[in-house]
């Protein structure tokens, strides 16, 4: 018998940490061959490479695609797409893949879908059927149409993909891979690293380990992009009222990133702040520790949905990027205010860590998705069901 060619698409470094998991069960199984494409900002210095982590962590990377159109703008956006596009066709053309696994919502990540399934290659979408906010709530329903295979992480996402016409065999909740990352995180808690000596970064902190520290990550949201300056000097500023040690992301490649980034710098040239080091990227284990031991995270990314309801970590969401997404009680939602979002992190620094709450998975997710890419029956056509 032949092993399936499953051919994953990786775009941008948030990503990797979704499918490292998935990625090492597909490596391991026996009626599997893994194909590793890396492309869009994944392979980019400027929002933190993943390549070199990739491949530390054993994964043989089988193309790489270079597609981001400078700009970060909508208008780039579509062309970073469009030409993800052309290239991701030439690449499935190549490999001949039995699968093409598409993860998540991000904008590019459209691409990966149409060239698929135009070319009648069996589509998997890995987190469909979920809500949010930005441009993401539409990326990821359309690649829930255009997907064969549906690996869902939450019975709600399932019951959603369902009731928008999928064949309920085919929607399978496995999990989220990520949360496999967090259960090994929760049993071997200890930091373990120091931040400033194994990623660098730039900026003053100090006294980080004695006093505790916020871990902040603030996106630009597409929708709004005109306003991701303004947002996140509202963050800024209250982070630097509050004066506690804080380990800061750099944002992704959105429309917008450019208004935070520009943000960032100027704040650091007029105030010099003595609490702040900005960081690109960490690998996906060190940050999961990272976040786990900070007295707060804060900011508008999905780790602070998901993996942090398992982990038990106190967030404050802001904005609306995660809009409509289940929570657990560790989410205090905020505005894009400075006051607004200082009394939340007080709150969150007095209350101190939640329990666990288990909403997208147990932690067995990589395994369950890479049996159900060796078993279940592949097709690429389907017709609608209500």
């Amino acid at each position: 018998m032949n092993k399936r060619k499953i051919c994953v698409v990786i775009t941008a470094r948030p990503s990797y940490a979704r499918v490292k998991t998935a990625l090492t069960a597909i490596n391991e199984h026996p009626d599997l061959e893994l194909q590793l494409v890396v492309a869009g900002s994944a392979l980019l210095d400027r929002y933190g490479n993943a390549v070199n982590v990739i491949e530390e962590d054993g994964f043989e990377i089988t193309e790489k695609v270079y597609n981001v159109l400078e700009g970060e703008t909508p208008t780039a956006m579509a062309k970073t797409t469009g030409l993800a596009l052309m290239e991701l066709s030439n690449v499935f053309y190549n490999l001949q893949p039995d699968v093409v696994v598409s993860i998540a919502d991000r904008f590019e990540t459209i691409a990966t879908s149409i060239a698929a399934s135009y070319q009648n290659i069996p589509l998997a979408h890995i987190q469909g059927g979920e809500v949010t906010g930005n441009i993401d709530e539409k990326v990821r329903h359309a690649n829930t149409k255009l997907a064969d295979i549906h690996l869902v992480a939450s019975r709600d996402a399932r019951e959603r993909v369902i009731k928008m016409g999928e064949d309920p065999a085919y929607v399978i909740n496995t999990g989220c891979p990520s949360i496999d990352l967090a259960k090994e995180v929760l049993e071997n808690q200890k930091l373990g690293f120091d931040p400033v000596e194994k990623y660098g970064g730039v900026g003053d902190i100090d006294d980080w380990e004695k006093e505790g520290y916020l871990v902040v990550m603030q996106h630009p949201v597409t929708t709004e992009y005109e306003a991701s300056k303004e947002h996140v000097l509202e963050t800024l500023k209250a982070v630097d009222v509050l004066n506690m040690p804080t380990f800061w992301f750099w944002p992704n490649v959105d429309a917008g990133a450019d208004g935070t980034s520009n943000a960032i710098r100027t704040f650091r040239e007029l105030k010099n702040p003595k609490n702040i080091r900005f960081f690109k990227n960490m690998e996906p284990e060190d940050f999961l520790r990272l976040i786990k031991n900070a007295k707060v995270l804060v900011g508008n990314s999905s780790v602070g949905i998901r993996e942090s309801s398992y982990l038990g970590i106190p967030v404050v969401n802001i904005g609306t990027r995660q809009h409509g997404r289940k929570r657990g009680k560790n989410v205090i939602d905020c505005g894009y205010d400075q006051k607004e979002i200082e009394q939340a992190i007080e709150k969150h620094v007095e209350h101190g860590h939640y329990e666990s709450e288990y909403i997208y998975g147990d932690g067995m997710a990589g395994v369950k998705i890479a049996e159900t890419l060796a078993t279940i029956p592949l097709r690429f056509h389907k017709t609608i069901t209500y």
